[in-house]
């Protein structure tokens, strides 16, 4: 074997060093392909609902407003878990007495524990308030989604149709509306939400479909043949849904107001059935003597309606691009 010069041993070890730092490199490059905190090229973007749901997690207003709607929904459903009493058991020797052992909110002027009524009070509302966003959210998107779609005559009817609505006041509907009917239960007081409350929907819902429909990868996806089914529901849709779920869930909280202001006028809930607003109106009369009767079913009904609000709120905040 011929010996090397000096001049040739020194390009030898320096190509061999310098073959040993490349591969050092590439071995490090394939260990974090992402960098240090997974925000390089190789990282998966992530989309708006994660971005939302990150932010939502270190949001305290959307903590504390979701921990009372869950203690809303679960007394909603399972009431016996926090009164054992009944709402319709009333003793009229007890009539309007304060607050006493077993029964802190003390009695209304038919003798009935306000707490039970006011536990019980909790499963209408709730009810009337899920039921009512769920109609208005799935019958506004449907026909603002058509309409901002396809445009044209459709889309001039349902304009239309949505100013005659929106120029029928909501109470005064509700008393020409609901006073024809009878039943004490939840049900008319949801189809009057629903038949009022749709237009606000649709008119956000089409906003958002013409914005979405002229943005570059649903143009794409007509130009490679996707059927008007398809470029709506896997295009469209997931990014023309963001502002209907800020504008239902804000809405949620009105409709439980909206609620119990008909049931105080006599128009919604009647008796027997169980309302923040029927004890209301029951303990308006009694304000002064009784101040007890009023404060705790109204307290319930803002502290429920507030975190409806800001669970909204705070769902708008982390849906919103523009204040990232």
């Amino acid at each position: 074997m011929p010996e090397q010069t000096p001049d040739e041993a020194i390009s030898a070890a320096g190509a061999g060093g310098a073959m040993d730092l490349a591969l050092e490199e590439g071995t490090t490059l394939e260990k974090t392909p992402g960098g240090p905190e997974g925000t390089g090229p190789g990282t998966k973007p992530q989309s708006l609902w994660s971005d939302a749901w990150h932010d939502l997690r270190r949001n305290p207003v959307f903590i504390i407003s979701a921990l009372i709607i869950l203690f809303l929904v679960v007394i909603s459903i399972w009431p016996q878990l926090i009164a054992s009493g009944d709402p319709l058991d009333c003793d009229l020797g007890k009539s309007q007495q304060g607050s006493q052992p077993g029964h802190p909110f003390g009695y209304d002027g038919q003798g009935c524990d306000v707490y039970t009524r006011v536990v019980y009070g909790a499963r209408n509302s709730v009810t009337v308030g899920i039921c009512s966003t769920i109609g208005v959210s799935l019958i506004g998107s449907i026909l603002g989604g058509l309409a901002g779609f396809f445009g044209g005559w459709w889309d001039a009817i349902l304009s239309r149709l949505t100013d005659v609505f929106f120029g029928i006041p909501v109470v005064l509907g509700g008393l020409v509306f609901l006073s024809v009917v009878t039943s004490s239960t939840v049900w008319p007081v949801i189809g009057f939400i629903v038949l009022l409350g749709w237009p606000q929907i649709a008119r956000i819902a089409r906003g958002s479909v013409i914005t979405a429909k002229h943005n570059d990868y649903v143009q794409a996806a007509r130009a490679l043949g996707a059927s008007n089914g398809r470029m709506m529901l896997r295009h469209i849709a997931p990014n023309a849904i963001a502002p209907v779920i800020v504008v239902a869930t804000i809405a949620l909280g009105t409709y439980i107001s909206l609620e119990a202001t008909l049931s105080f006028l006599g128009v919604g809930l009647k008796p027997p059935a169980v309302s923040w607003g029927i004890d209301i109106s029951a303990a308006s009369q009694y304000i002064r003597n009784a101040p007890h009767m009023l404060l705790w079913p109204a307290g319930a009904l803002a502290v429920t309606v507030l975190a409806f609000i800001m669970l909204g709120d705070a769902v708008r905040d982390a849906l919103d691009p523009k204040l990232r």
